[in-house]
């Protein structure tokens, strides 16, 4: 029995259609629980859902296995697991995007002790193909970010590609079979790729329809450049992508999908 508690109304409906048992509160859901799970927004989410007036760490029972799914920052995930009276508390981000979540083929990045995760990692399977234990608390996060960092990187070199090849003359379809199976391959390329035609599932054939919306990609990497400064690392290539996706943000391209940045691109 899965009890579910969202903001938004039309989840809610929509999960109830599903067959799972919608709450008033996010306090209901938890009561009770041996597993519960959240995925939010911001770092100031989470911990109000936890810890403040969402009160699901108080309302979860002892020996419950609390998982949080959420990409926020390190400090707020290691704050939350330290807060959670001794129950066995995870931060577990995901990468796969919506086409991942429907087809159950998700990858989490975990952080936690290892008897959390070997708890945890039944229920992750569940819903993700590639599950990895990352390290303590936090450490799924510090994967996540890094991971988006890269992504973000990768996918406007991807869409850079495909300007050039139309300018070129290559068709999209002749650029995909050649990348694809070469040495510039990519998940932004195979899986996701950023024109209409070649990946069907893709969201470049829904008009950008996220997906992982772009607002999202430039939080994350606001994130990761926040956690660069904090540690002294140097990626002159992740201050870019973030300048470039505040730049489509502030062109009305928060809410397209990520790989919709080649609109942008294509303008100069």
């Amino acid at each position: 029995r899965v009890a579910v508690f969202d903001i938004v109304p039309a989840a809610l409906e929509a999960a109830a259609a599903a067959g799972l048992s919608p709450a008033a509160a996010a306090a209901e859901a938890a009561r009770g629980a041996e597993v519960v799970i959240t995925m939010l927004p911001a770092g100031k989410h989470v911990r109000d859902a936890w810890l403040g007036a969402g009160g699901m760490v108080a309302a979860s029972g002892p020996d419950a296995v609390l998982i949080d799914c959420s990409t926020i920052d390190v400090a707020t995930a290691r704050e939350v697991a330290a807060n959670s009276g001794g129950r066995e508390m995870l931060d577990a981000p995901v990468s796969g995007g919506v086409m991942g979540a429907e087809g159950a083929t998700l990858a989490f990045m975990v952080g936690g002790t290892k008897a959390g995760f070997a708890r945890a990692e039944p229920i992750l399977q569940a819903m993700g193909r590639k599950i990895v234990h990352c390290g303590e608390a936090g450490a799924g996060q510090a994967a996540k970010l890094c991971n988006n960092m890269i992504l973000a990187a990768t996918m406007i070199a991807t869409c850079e590609g495909f300007i050039l090849a139309e300018r070129l003359g290559l068709t999209h379809q002749a650029l995909f079979d050649v990348v694809s199976n070469s040495s510039g391959n990519s998940w932004a390329m195979s899986t996701y790729c950023p024109v209409p035609g070649p990946v069907p599932g893709s969201p470049a054939n829904r008009d950008y329809k996220p997906g992982f919306a772009a607002a999202l990609m430039a939080k994350d990497l606001g994130l990761a450049q926040e956690a660069a400064k904090g540690s002294g690392a140097n990626t002159p290539l992740g201050a870019q992508a973030l300048e470039f996706y505040r730049r489509f943000l502030e062109a009305g391209g928060g809410d397209k999908d990520f790989s919709g940045i080649i609109e942008m691109l294509r303008k100069g």
